[in-house]
């Protein structure tokens, strides 16, 4: 397989890239530093396998670009529909709109459970202090940076986190993901909106995953999103979501109990270290409802 992002000749005439974007049965390749655009092999519907943005495909220029395989994904994502991603760059506005901790942790969890990094930029610091959002997510284990998109220092900062990564862009619709790409990338011209005052939330932008060349590596601007139950696209089962808690590894050996579910066992020392604040209580409540989720789901609900 072709790791790098240039094109590779496989035999006289196919070449692997990289899908940038997909629109209907349309798909654009990116290969060798030029954009190619191809249609999929009728024989990838009658598999149930559809390429997705970040697939690594072989194609041909015949018959005006054919991609004929889809080589393996490292990873898939659902939603926004992707594979093959290093990590995911969490956007999060300090205010308007207001962060909401349970998506935020259900997407974090499902990015754990996939082995993709997360990392969190945190936007609209003007609008209210994140002292409480950072210091959450921090303690959690995971890199968080403030982010002002009119701040070129900030912006700057957040450069060698990005370079010859694949990354995906993802928040609630209005953080500010357009916005902080355009700012990282002039010739972008994505467009932005503001947040509704009526609805009290942003206003979609983005309609589909689209991935840029970016600082050596690739980076998406998705949809936004207002409310959604991540954890429909991405079953995970009740006895792997401790696991998908970075913050949780020091404790959950120690539990009396081996088979500790970290919820009303006696002597639980992820619940103690809950109780003595080295586990933020948010992220604990959003572990004890995905549990519960957890717990209802039944195999045939599985999409």
């Amino acid at each position: 397989m072709c790791l790098s992002l240039e094109a590779c000749q496989e035999g006289n005439d196919t070449e692997t890239g990289i899908i940038c974007k997909a629109v209907g049965g349309a798909f654009t390749v990116y290969a060798g530093g030029e954009y190619i655009r191809c249609a999929a092999r009728g024989v990838f519907r009658n598999r149930s396998t559809c390429p997705v943005v970040g697939d690594r495909v072989e194609f041909t220029r015949a018959d005006g670009g054919v991609i004929t395989r889809i080589l393996p994904r490292r990873n898939l994502l659902i939603r926004p529909h992707m594979a093959n991603l290093d990590q995911i760059l969490f956007v999060v506005a300090a205010a308007d709109p207001v962060p909401n901790y349970y998506i935020l942790d259900q997407l974090l969890v499902v990015a754990e459970y996939l082995s993709i990094r997360p990392l969190l930029a945190v936007t609209k610091t003007d609008l209210a202090a994140a002292d409480e959002l950072t210091a959450v997510y921090r303690t959690a284990g995971y890199p968080v940076l403030t982010v002002d998109p009119r701040d070129p220092a900030a912006v700057e900062a957040l450069r060698p986190y990005l370079t010859g990564k694949i990354t995906a862009f993802t928040g609630n619709t209005g953080v500010g993901k357009s916005t902080l790409l355009n700012r990282l990338d002039q010739k972008l011209e994505l467009p932005t909106g503001d947040t509704s005052k009526k609805l009290g939330r942003g206003r979609h932008t983005t309609r589909s995953v689209e991935l840029f060349p970016l600082e050596g590596g690739l980076a998406a601007d998705t949809p936004g999103f207002s409310s959604v139950d991540f954890l429909s696209y991405q079953h995970i089962a009740k006895e792997e979501l401790a696991g998908c808690f970075p913050e949780f590894a020091p404790y959950v050996d120690h539990c009396r109990f081996p088979d500790c579910s970290h919820r009303q066992e006696p002597d639980c020392t992820v619940q103690g270290a809950v109780a003595a604040g080295k586990i933020p209580a948010s992220r604990y409540r959003s572990y004890l409802e995905m549990y519960r989720q957890a717990e209802q789901y039944k195999a045939w609900e599985d999409k």
